[in-house]
């Protein structure tokens, strides 16, 4: 699969700039928003996140239903160790996973261990959610795999859009369209 970046830069999040437009396996996609990832009570900035779809919407519960490509990029402003990450997937996917965890627990597991020993500041994953096919995954612009399904699909990109977010100010900027 082949995922392109336009040239012109849409928004800008806490230093980190995206492209309004990218194209995810033949598909043109929009930014439709985007917002920071903050951890612990010191609300440290660990990630910027944004947001494409086919088409936009403020929608968080029709978007995961959706059976539209979507990419969610990551981009980490702090660094981060494997172990920190993978314990955050794994408590994003308890809390708002859209079908049993015993389901999807081979592709949480096959994510996880894609995972680097540590993710700086600059570094990127890519979530490519492909309908029918499933999640690619991408470290840094290198294809890590895919894991398939349509329901750890919806469960991963819960993890943000879901009931129960990590951080809800993210999910917010991950739904409100940039200016």
């Amino acid at each position: 699969m082949r995922i392109a970046l336009a040239l012109l830069l849409a928004a800008k999040v806490a230093g980190v700039s995206l492209p309004d437009t990218v194209t995810v396996d033949g598909k043109p996609l929009v930014l439709n928003g985007m917002g920071v990832r903050e951890a612990t009570v010191f609300k440290v900035d660990v990630y910027v996140a944004g947001l494409y779809l086919e088409q936009r919407s403020t929608d968080r519960t029709a978007i995961v239903a959706s059976n539209q490509a979507k990419l969610l990029v990551l981009r980490f402003v702090h660094d981060v160790d494997r172990g920190d990450i993978v314990k955050a997937w794994n408590e994003g996917f308890k809390n708002n996973a859209t079908v049993p965890l015993a389901q999807i627990q081979p592709g949480i597991d096959q994510l996880n261990g894609w995972m680097p020993a540590k993710l700086r500041s600059g570094d990127r994953l890519a979530f490519a959610f492909i309908p029918g096919k499933g999640v690619e995954v991408r470290v840094n612009d290198v294809v890590a795999g895919t894991v398939p399904g349509d329901d750890f699909s919806r469960s991963l990109l819960a993890i943000w859009l879901g009931p129960k977010p990590a951080n809800a100010k993210l999910q917010h900027g991950l739904l409100t369209p940039p200016r």
